[in-house]
């Protein structure tokens, strides 16, 4: 299977080099990443510049933009052959709850839903993390699992978040729902002078308690976490429901 490896950690992170090491023990595998780090960036593309893209050695590109960048000109630009799947990760830190709306991650892996098999983000509770060796194996289970998938789930976005923990730890895997956040803490200031201001974004908002398992908890539990999205932004039913307000 050819896999185009992404992220929004740049290239050089130490997770998308293990999980490249890893995958390309079964697959071909091209990492085509940010040139530097592009969190939070969500699936922005850099419509309004122009993007290079430096080949850094064989099977590996770093792009001089987004992650969504990276995989529209992975996908259409950079090689001369087709993807099957798109694969975003492994991110250094959760992306749970809410967090997909914003997620680089999340958003590179976007471009890859009309792939031939659904594209998979991935990313670990940790910023360093420790058990790389037991998550690239999962990571390569998961993958391989997907593909094997019906197709009632191409078209989808599978996320999945990895709590940092040991093989013997780890309590397996969990489909879940995604957490609903509380609301985010205040803006840091960090400086002022007269009427112009400095900020920093803060935390996310905490997980609120819900009654499905979602992956916030799974991922607390020692589990790993696996969420189905769905990018299909018509919803059918409330289009329905609004003809009766606005059709004249």
């Amino acid at each position: 299977m050819k896999i185009l490896l992404t992220n929004d950690d740049g290239y050089q992170a130490p997770n998308i080099q293990n999980l490249f090491k890893k995958l390309s023990e079964e697959h071909d595998v091209w990492i085509i990443a940010p040139e530097n780090n592009c969190s939070g960036m969500s699936a922005a593309i850099s419509f309004l510049k122009e993007t290079e893209i430096r080949k850094v050695e064989d099977r590996v590109y770093a792009v001089d933009g987004t992650p969504a960048d990276c995989t529209y000109f992975g996908l259409l630009g950079i090689v001369d052959f087709e993807f099957d799947m798109v694969v975003s990760g492994i991110n250094h830190g959760a992306n749970i709850g809410t967090d997909v709306i914003y997620s680089g991650t999340v958003g590179a892996a976007v471009g890859g839903r009309k792939l031939k098999y659904p594209p998979i983000a991935l990313s670990v509770a940790s910023y360093e993390t420790v058990n790389m060796d037991f998550i690239v194996n999962r990571t390569l289970e998961i993958i391989n699992t997907v593909k094997n998938l019906p197709e009632d789930f191409h078209g989808k976005v599978f996320n999945v978040n990895f709590p940092d923990i040991s093989e013997d730890e780890c309590k397996g895997i969990r489909v879940t729902s995604l957490a609903k956040r509380g609301v985010p803490s205040r803006p840091i200031e960090i400086s002022s002078d007269g009427d112009t201001k400095r900020y920093r974004y803060n935390l996310s908002g905490e997980p609120a308690n819900e009654s499905t398992l979602t992956d916030a908890n799974a991922v607390h539990d020692g589990y790993i976490s696996i969420s189905v999205l769905d990018y299909d932004l018509d919803q059918e039913m409330l289009r329905e429901n609004l003809k009766s307000h606005f059709n004249e």
